[in-house]
């Protein structure tokens, strides 16, 4: 029986990695589906937040590339430093308008590392945290 290597994580933690990764995952990439499909609550959103209707189809682009480039094991560290980015710039948006509820993206932004984390521990050899 072959034996795990030894930084592999266990079963356990390995699919609640993936659930918990999964979850930011599908809302940014909900969230690029509809900038592309541009329903008219989109459009009164970007006028909302300040932003031209016609920055939809690049940004929603933008977020499912990141989906893309995270939910793949060999570039997953760089998917979750892209989605982190955007996540930053929603809640910078949402910030420069004066709406301070941005709950939903730091939930979303810390699922993203703690998911990869538990799918990965070698993350945890970057992380500031020590024994």
């Amino acid at each position: 029986m072959p034996q795990p290597h030894p930084n592999s994580p266990s079963k356990k933690a390995l699919w609640t990695g993936r659930i918990l990764s999964a979850l930011p995952a599908l809302l940014l990439l909900m969230s690029g589906v509809m900038k592309l499909a541009k329903p008219r609550f989109v459009a009164e959103g970007f006028n909302h937040l300040g932003w031209p209707e016609n920055d939809a189809l690049g940004i929603g682009l933008m977020e499912i590339a990141c989906v893309v480039v995270y939910v793949i094991p060999r570039t997953c560290v760089l998917g979750a430093i892209l989605m982190t980015g955007c996540l930053g710039g929603a809640i910078a948006t949402h910030i420069r308008i004066g709406e301070f509820f941005i709950l939903p993206q730091i939930a979303a932004g810390i699922l993203v590392w703690l998911g990869l984390y538990l799918r990965d521990p070698r993350l945890g050899e970057l992380a500031p945290l020590r024994k």
